[in-house]
């Protein structure tokens, strides 16, 4: 397959290790609140301040700085409030690092794409793999002084990396920057920092096998009760004994109440966090656990009843069932969502879209969804697509990792498998392939459409090229021959026959006249060269 690379193999994802739900605190009294956001405020204020003295150790964090940090935190809350905190502050830490990578690791890619383009002559066109040459004199300038600003940048960055900064915004960067846009945020002064106020509380604690219920410092009972454990400094505010707080409001799971259930009359660990929703001012609480590590089903198993092919696109997943022979199956189907909006919005939209998706999979009988292994990192760069500025947010706004945990989550409480496959020439090769053929009156094939029966074909180990069929029986040729089953190297393998003349291969157009006149046709090697052999049918077992 010259000039092609090489595929990755397909695999099945592993599932989800860990599970997260949700329940609003209903019925707070004004002490309740109270409580919780004092609670909230003075551990907000001690992990800021260890956040500060990690960042302020870099590279030189080891074991005993991390036990000094929190000697000096359980004076003024208590032991398991200090390793929830200093636990946090630790990934938050290493979260700021790998981030700091990635950051490096774009400033190289735009880098190189600049300095290989104003190595370039002004107009030179460029190709697939590589971009060519600038326009003007005017953009090439521009062009060198935003190298000066990356290669500046790339410095600073690097700088930073080797001496273990990281620069992290308790509260987010972005609802930070949004204290000077205001109006556009559609935000007062006050709406403002009741947000900033409530991302910067500290109200977590972390399970412990063991104890009861599962949590010590946030605890709630079977039948729903919620209590707190308060820090020294508040323990005045404790309405029952031990320095506790009992809510008022009741917990009522509905979303996998059972399984947690199971785990707090076991004692086993469950963690628990409370936060404020200001826009709508209600209060919620969420469990998580770990589960152990789910084991994949082999990858022949899950292609033994078929698979159905999901394309990702901006605004809906394209998919299309196929047998275990790599035969499409029915009709398309489509699963639009709108990705603009908030966040939550775009979760939700996503959410409702798998949700559809996977039910279909589980009416149909098949063990597996194949989907692309999508990752859109190198892709978002704005020196590799220039003036393609739709194309860059159109790839910018496909929330690829969150969709692929989500989907994988998802079904695997259905039951179904996930099989990563390579995204490479999946549209090019499918709308090649598939998209005519499948085209009828009755039924409109998109691109996007073949590109779900080429993933779907990839995952269960068949070519995305189809057969066609072979010539009928007649005398001279028997129905051995197949026009698709040539070398791999031979790009035309899927062409018809050339007609016979009596020129050799290659050689000049024969000359004088015929030395035999002509005949009707009546076989296949004699039909004109306009006539194309077509499939008679799509399906086929080999």
């Amino acid at each position: 397959m010259g000039g092609l690379r090489k595929l990755t193999a397909s695999f099945v994802a592993p599932g989800p290790c860990g599970v997260a739900i949700r329940d609003r605190l209903k019925h707070l009294t004004s002490q309740d609140e109270r409580v919780l956001r004092a609670v909230g405020a003075h551990q907000g204020a001690l992990a800021s301040r260890d956040l500060k003295a990690r960042c302020a150790n870099g590279l030189e964090h080891g074991a005993d700085t991390w036990a000094a940090r929190k000697r000096d935190l359980t004076k003024e809350s208590s032991s398991r409030i200090a390793g929830a905190i200093t636990k946090a502050t630790h990934d938050q830490w290493a979260l700021a690092r790998r981030c700091q990578a990635a950051h490096i690791r774009q400033l190289d890619a735009g880098i190189r794409t600049l300095r290989h383009r104003l190595s370039l002559p002004l107009g030179e066109k460029g190709t697939k793999r590589a971009a060519g040459g600038y326009r003007s004199k005017g953009e090439w300038f521009r062009k060198s002084r935003r190298l000066a600003a990356l290669e500046a940048r790339h410095a600073a960055a690097v700088g930073d990396w080797q001496a273990g900064r990281v620069r992290v915004v308790r509260g987010g960067k972005r609802l930070l920057n949004t204290r000077h846009h205001l109006t556009e945020a559609r935000l007062t002064k006050d709406q403002w920092r009741q947000r900033w106020e409530a991302e910067r509380w500290f109200l977590a604690a972390d399970g412990e096998s063991g104890k009861r219920f599962g949590n010590e410092t946030i605890r709630v009972t079977a039948d729903g009760e919620v209590s707190i454990k308060l820090p020294a400094p508040l323990a005045h505010l404790a309405n029952t004994r031990h320095g506790r707080y009992t809510l008022t409001a009741r917990i009522a799971f509905a979303h996998r109440g059972a399984e947690w259930a199971d785990r707090i009359e076991a004692n086993r660990a469950v963690a628990y966090r409370i936060h404020l929703n200001t826009e709508r001012g209600r209060w919620y609480l969420t469990a998580s656990w770990q589960r152990p590590a789910v084991q994949t089903i082999p990858l022949e198993t899950a292609r033994a009843r078929g698979m159905i092919g999901v394309d990702t696109n901006a605004d809906h997943f394209a998919a299309y069932r196929l047998d275990q022979h790599g035969n499409p199956v029915c009709d398309p189907h489509r699963f639009g969502y709108d990705l603009s909006g908030t966040t939550t919005h775009r979760d939700a939209q996503i959410r409702h879209a798998l949700t559809r998706l996977i039910n279909w999979a589980v009416r149909v009988g098949v063990a597996a969804i194949g989907i692309e292994d999508l990752d859109f990192t190198a892709e978002k760069t704005r020196e590799k697509h220039g003036r393609r500025k739709r194309f860059r947010q159109l790839i910018s706004g496909i929330p690829t990792a969150k969709l692929k945990a989500r989907l994988v989550s998802m079904a695997a409480e259905r039951g179904l498998a996930i099989v990563a496959v390579d995204p490479a020439y999946t549209s090019m090769w499918g709308a090649q392939h598939w998209q005519k053929p499948l085209t009828t009156p009755h039924r409109k094939m998109s691109r996007h459409d073949a590109a779900g029966i080429a993933i779907g074909r990839r995952a269960l180990g068949h070519p995305v090229r189809r057969r066609t069929a072979p010539p009928p029986h007649d005398q001279s040729d028997r129905a051995g021959h197949r026009t698709t089953q040539a070398a791999p190297g031979n790009r035309r393998r899927e062409g018809t026959r050339p007609p016979t003349t009596d020129r050799p291969p290659g050689g000049p157009p024969p000359s004088g006249k015929r030395k035999r006149g002509t005949s009707a046709s009546n076989t296949v090697r004699d039909a004109p060269s306009t006539h194309r052999w077509v499939q008679d049918s799509l399906t086929h077992t080999g």
